[in-house]
Parts: C-alpha cells; structure tokens; sequence
C-alpha cells in the first residue's frame, strides 16, 4: 500500500526546530537525530540530549555526534524538493554577504589495503590524557558594586588535575571580563578554596559529596574586596 508522508514525519522531524532534518546528527550515547545546526547550538549551552536527558559527554558533548548521511538522503527523497529549496537558501547566504559558496565534499576512493584489516575511525575529536578532570561552574551572584561582567557562556571546562584554584579564577576573570578590583570567591560544598589548592586535591579531600555526574562542581561569587583601614 501507497504511505502517506504524514506517518512517517515523526521519524524525519527535528524535535528542537519542529522542521525536517537538514544535516541529520545523532547522538552516539541515546541514537536521537537533530538537525546539526540545532544540535551544535544546544550543545554550546548543556551537556544533555534534549530529547531523553542523559549526559552526552562531561565536558565536550561534540565529541559524540555523528552525521548520519543514510537518514538525510531518506529525507530528501521523501519530502519534494527540501533538497533544493536548502542549497538555494544556503547559496542566496553566501551571495547576499558577498561569500564565495561553499563547494560540495567530494568523496575520495579508498585505496586498496592488499590483505590488511581496515582501520575504524572512531571520533575525530580526540581528548589528552593530561586533561583528567571535568568541572562545572555555578555561578552563585555577586555584590552589588563589583561592575559590569559578562555571563560564563560554557560552564563545563575540561583540565588536569594539576591545575590550581588561582588557574581557575584566571579563567573566570578572562571570560568574564571581570574588573581588577573585583574578587572571586570559589567554593566547593562548605569549603572555601585557596588559590594554591589543586583541583586534583579538592577532589580527593572532598570525595564523592563534590561530584555530580562525574564533574567536581565548582561554586563562584564576585564579591568586593575587604575596605582596608
């Protein structure tokens, strides 16, 4: 029997745009495809599929996802003319901001192996082993009267155990473009952090009450520093 194109949208339906997926991406961890464009963009902001909720990666949720290139092809061959319509949106981009267009990948042939087992790539992404712990930084407010600040954008950061608290508040006061006057204040469960503490310390003198889905969760406040007299 003849099937209409309405049961099988729910298959071919990107659940954060609502629209048909351009650039098919799924997660490696749960199977869920989202249009690649949504996916990356939600990526920026958590580190959990929006459709099931599980943690995708600690810190760098890019590293599982995969094009799936078989699904978009059935795509394109079941909704008329979606193929066409997104190459002249993508073209009337590139030409009204004066772009040369992007050319379509050409995939090259694979040259015979003569008897030996082929490779399986794996993730092009690639994380060193130096960098063993993942963090995540909550941020918990600031008095008023410590200046203007931009919001931590990422708040999932990957780096190694050797790193320091004082490591740490460099990188909050770069990305946050913090004023010099401003202090920071870096807290994990009831303990106020040193600078010369490592993030590899904290965890093991913590222990597991510092740790939430494998990340060691750091708190942050911007406070004004004490009056001196």
């Amino acid at each position: 029997r003849m099937i209409n194109l309405s049961e099988l949208t729910p298959y071919i339906l990107c659940s954060i745009c609502k629209g048909y997926f351009i650039d098919a991406t799924t997660i490696t961890e749960c199977l869920h495809t989202f249009c690649k464009s949504c996916i990356v963009r939600h990526f920026y902001y958590s580190n959990r599929c929006p459709k099931c909720n599980i943690v995708v990666h600690q810190t760098q949720p890019l590293y599982n996802i995969r094009l799936d290139r078989q699904l978009q092809d059935i795509v394109y061959k079941l909704v008329v003319n979606l193929e066409e319509r997104e190459k002249k949106q993508m073209h009337d981009f590139y030409k009204e901001r004066g772009l040369e267009v992007p050319k379509p990948a050409v995939p090259q042939p694979v040259p015979a192996s003569r008897g030996r087992p082929r490779k399986v790539l794996g993730s092009v992404f690639r994380i060193p082993p130096e960098l063993d712990i993942s963090i995540l930084l909550e941020f918990i407010g600031a008095d008023e009267g410590t200046g203007n600040f931009k919001p931590l954008e990422k708040k999932f950061v990957r780096v190694s155990g050797e790193a320091t608290i004082g490591h740490v508040e460099k990188f909050l006061r770069r990305k946050m473009d913090l004023d010099p006057t401003c202090q920071v204040d870096i807290v994990c469960g009831d303990h106020l952090l040193e600078h010369y503490q490592t993030l590899r310390e904290i965890r093991q003198a913590i222990g597991e009450s510092a740790v939430e889905d494998g990340l060691l969760v750091l708190h942050y406040g911007l406070v004004l520093p004490p009056l001196s007299i």
